[in-house]
């Protein structure tokens, strides 16, 4: 594995651009995963169910946990095209969690179309996205491992998706549990948010012959990255495009976020007030609550305080050990990390 031949050569972080960048952002193989994902929507003939998951696979998205296990696989010295079962796997656990999400949040749109609940009403989102959840166990007879590696593969899947729901439980127990303190916000996003992007890691490093303590290990510093996309994520709702709804879908959902947190812990006396907006029912929620809002998370210092702890988080990631002792690999929390802050609007954080 190419981690070994760095070490044996006794290359540091120092040599790190005599080392080949694996590409996040590459395309090859992404082609042969979508091919992937439409058979097992198929199964052995085309009906309702498999139509509905084609159909939500065509709005597109970037495909980044695909491009994660492959780039991964890369990093760690093996071959793209030994990944493309595992890279679909993981496309269609996340794919899944999308179909519920819109579900449970009442969004109407995603990437620019109307959500599978809102075309097809709602049992049969939960049966496409319940579809979504099978297929990746199916996805992994193409993945070219011995019976305990396969075994690994699925448990890994399992638990990563164990943590999601559980983090997405959490989440939506936020508000009424008045739970709005970082420790436990950090928590519910790296179960939601964070476990699926440490899953094609995980299993990448599995593919190349790692120990599950290690490839666990590096799947963990992917979690921080997806507490990072996080934060991003909560910024852009209220202060740029998320291409949903509209402005503020967070608040009106009654989304505990991190300027919501944030907010609270520099001004607790506001409790009442910024707690009744997010109970409020969506349809009474006015674009004026929203951008008074807005106002008052970027005047009480929340935005400057999340941008922050966003800068803070980027930092302890990028200087992870681990990491840095596998440039290829580094180069992939790099380039993630780019494309995360890229998102980030130009706002007045003060």
């Amino acid at each position: 594995m190419r981690y070994d031949r760095i070490e044996r050569a006794g290359l540091s972080v120092a040599d790190e651009q005599e080392i080949d960048p694996p590409g996040l952002w590459a395309a090859d193989g992404l082609s042969e995963v979508e091919e992937v994902m439409s058979q097992l929507a198929v199964g052995t003939r085309l009906e309702r169910s498999g139509h509905i998951v084609q159909e939500h696979l065509a709005t597109g998205g970037k495909r980044l946990r695909a491009r994660l296990a492959l780039s991964t696989l890369e990093a760690l010295g093996g071959r793209r095209s030994g990944g493309i079962g595992w890279a679909a796997a993981c496309e269609l656990v996340h794919n899944a969690t999308l179909i519920h999400d819109d579900l449970q949040d009442g969004d109407t749109v995603r990437r620019g179309h109307p959500t599978t609940w809102v075309r097809h009403g709602a049992a049969q989102a939960v049966n496409a996205g319940d579809l979504l959840l099978m297929l990746p166990f199916l996805a992994l007879d193409s993945v070219a491992v011995d019976g305990a590696v396969r075994w690994q593969l699925s448990r890994s899947i399992a638990k990563r998706a164990e943590a999601t729901v559980r983090g997405q439980s959490l989440e939506l127990e936020l508000l009424a549990g008045r739970r709005t303190d970082w420790d436990t916000w950090i928590r519910a996003i790296e179960g939601k948010t964070g476990a699926l992007l440490a899953l094609p890691v995980e299993g990448a490093a599995l593919i190349t012959g790692l120990s599950p303590e290690a490839a666990a290990a590096f799947g963990q510093e992917f979690i921080r990255i997806g507490v990072l996309y996080q934060l991003a994520d909560d910024v852009v709702d209220l202060f740029g495009d998320k291409g949903r709804d509209a402005r503020g879908s967070d608040l009106r959902e009654g989304k505990v976020s991190a300027l919501v947190v944030e907010h609270l812990r520099l001004h607790p006396e506001d409790a009442a007030w910024l707690l009744g907006v997010l109970e409020a029912p969506r349809e009474l929620t006015l674009a004026a609550d929203v951008a008074n809002t807005i106002e008052r998370f970027r005047d009480g210092g929340a935005l400057a305080g999340v941008l922050a702890r966003y800068a803070a988080y980027e930092s302890r990631i990028l200087d992870a050990p681990l990491l840095r002792a596998v440039p290829d690999l580094h180069a992939v929390a790099r380039a993630l990390c780019a494309q995360i802050r890229s998102t980030l609007p130009e706002v007045r954080s003060t």
